[in-house]
Parts: C-alpha cells; sequence; structure tokens
C-alpha cells in the first residue's frame, strides 16, 4: 500500500542535510471590481505550479509566474477578450485549494484526474504533453520497465502533484512514496541517496536539475504516464459563465491548432536559463 508521509518529515530531513528550499511570500492579489460593486470579468486571475520550470516559475518580483503556460494562458486571454494575470499564489497545493475556494479563476496546467473535476473546469483541448519519468541517481540501476518494479522501492515525489488517474490509483495501493515540498528537494534528497528514485515530468526535472547544479542522477527512458497539460477555472469563479467558457475554449482551439507552444517553450527556456544566472 501507498505509504505517503507528510511534508514535516521531509522538511526534518531537509534540515539535516543543511538544504531547504528559500520561496518568497505569495503575492497579495484582488478581484477588480466594477463602479457598482460587481466583479469585473474582463481581467481574470490565474495562477499555477511555481515549480515547474519551463511551463512555469516565479517571476524575480517574487509576485508573478512566468513561463510558457503563463505565455499561452494570456494569449488565451487577449483572442477571448479578457486580460489575465497570472500571480503567484503559493506552491501547487495552496493554488488547488484557492481553485477550490474560487480565491484564483484560473490554473494555468493541470492534469485531468477525478477529483479536480469535482471543483473546476477544463477547457479542452489540451496546450501541451508531458512524459512523467523515474529519476535515480546515475550510478543505480533499478531495471525499470514498468509500474511493478518500483515495488519494494522506497521512492519520493512532490506534495500534491498527479501523474494521471490510473498510475496514482496503482501508486497508491503497491508503492512506497514519500513527499516532498517541492522538486528542488526531492532532487536533492535523491542526489545524496536519501531515496532510490523520484518521480517527475521530463523538462522540469531537466530545467531544476541543471538549476541545482546536479549531475549524478539520470531518467529511465520509459515514462511512468504521459499525461496531457490543461487550462481549468473555479467552479467558483464569479466570472465562470457559459459566454466567458465559450470564449476560452474558442481561443484554446485557434492557438492548439496553430502549434504556438512550440515556440513558447523554445523561448521559455532560454528565459529560464537568463533567470538562472
Amino acid at each position: 500500500m501507498m505509504n505517503i508521509r507528510h511534508a514535516s518529515l521531509a522538511m526534518a530531513l531537509a534540515t539535516v542535510i543543511g538544504w531547504l528550499p528559500l520561496r518568497a511570500q505569495a503575492s497579495d492579489y484582488s478581484f477588480a471590481h466594477d463602479a457598482d460593486g460587481h466583479r469585473d470579468c474582463t481581467r481574470l486571475v490565474a495562477s499555477g505550479n511555481p515549480d515547474y520550470p519551463p511551463y512555469l516559475w516565479v517571476a524575480k518580483d517574487g509576485e508573478a509566474l512566468q513561463g510558457a503556460a503563463a505565455d499561452f494562458i494570456k494569449r488565451v486571454g487577449e483572442i477571448a477578450g479578457v486580460e489575465i494575470d497570472v500571480v503567484y499564489s503559493g506552491n501547487w497545493g495552496r493554488v488547488q485549494q484557492h481553485m477550490r475556494d474560487g480565491t484564483i479563476d484560473m490554473i494555468a496546467g493541470a492534469f485531468l484526474t477525478l477529483p479536480r473535476l469535482e471543483y473546476m473546469d477544463y477547457f479542452y483541448p489540451a496546450f501541451q504533453g508531458t512524459r512523467t519519468l523515474i529519476w535515480t541517481r546515475d550510478n543505480l540501476d533499478l531495471g525499470y520497465s514498468q509500474w511493478s518494479d518500483l515495488v519494494g522501492i522506497e521512492g519520493l515525489t512532490v506534495i500534491n502533484n498527479s501523474f494521471g488517474q490510473a498510475f496514482d490509483a496503482y501508486a497508491r495501493h503497491n508503492l512506497t512514496i514519500r513527499e516532498v515540498p517541492s522538486l528542488e528537494q526531492g532532487l536533492q534528497m535523491l542526489s545524496l541517496s536519501r531515496a532510490e528514485y523520484l518521480i517527475y515530468e521530463e523538462f522540469p526535472g531537466k530545467a531544476v536539475a541543471a538549476h541545482e547544479n546536479i549531475t549524478n542522477i539520470r531518467s529511465y527512458e520509459t515514462p511512468v504516464s504521459t499525461e496531457n497539460l490543461y487550462l481549468t477555472m473555479s467552479h467558483k469563479s464569479e466570472c465562470n459563465s457559459g459566454d466567458l467558457r465559450g470564449r476560452i475554449s474558442r481561443a484554446v482551439f485557434e492557438l492548439v491548432s496553430k502549434g504556438v507552444m512550440t515556440e513558447m517553450l523554445e523561448a521559455s527556456i532560454q528565459d529560464w536559463g537568463e533567470h538562472t544566472n
């Protein structure tokens, strides 16, 4: 059965190894209102996973998120006739809670899971495909080729992450996985032999490992899962109307059809490199 230990334990371990990531406080933001005090739905607030380069990361001002997913949702807003601010509103778990509460309108990049359908609407088609990989130290061979190869081996993942409905269900019943607060911490712990493997996506894993100068890890080519990233809107957003959802859906379809994410990803990979120098 999946044995997930909470972030407090992971933080304690991080203290032992002398490393814990620093993060600016979540930015303060408020919804725009018109002269009559009603919500102004020409301006929306979006957020997302702040530890997700090249798709999303915290800008140097500590208030906004930047990256390919932020660029994409802003372009969607332009076509749909709304301005979308992409803000840093805390870690990924907190962002999802904000969506449940309706204190943000949208998420710029979420996998499709059944629990999330209960509190947010998805816009189709997906704007980007992803591959989730098994990461391990370069001197360790797990012989990984299928999920069952991970049974009995202690691994790591980042708290509140999903890797698809099928794998999440399998892991819950069969794997021993500890949760850590951030990808940076997970990669550091893996590098220092605090776990045998880490589950995370390909592009963010490579980007953060390079930033942290972690060179003694590798990933297996066989993916744990291949999942799609979607834009989503909170069920509790005051701006969640059929008209707005329709305009956003049309904009998403138009941009996906044009393949704009290829160019946005290339630009964001370059921006991430400049951001970390």
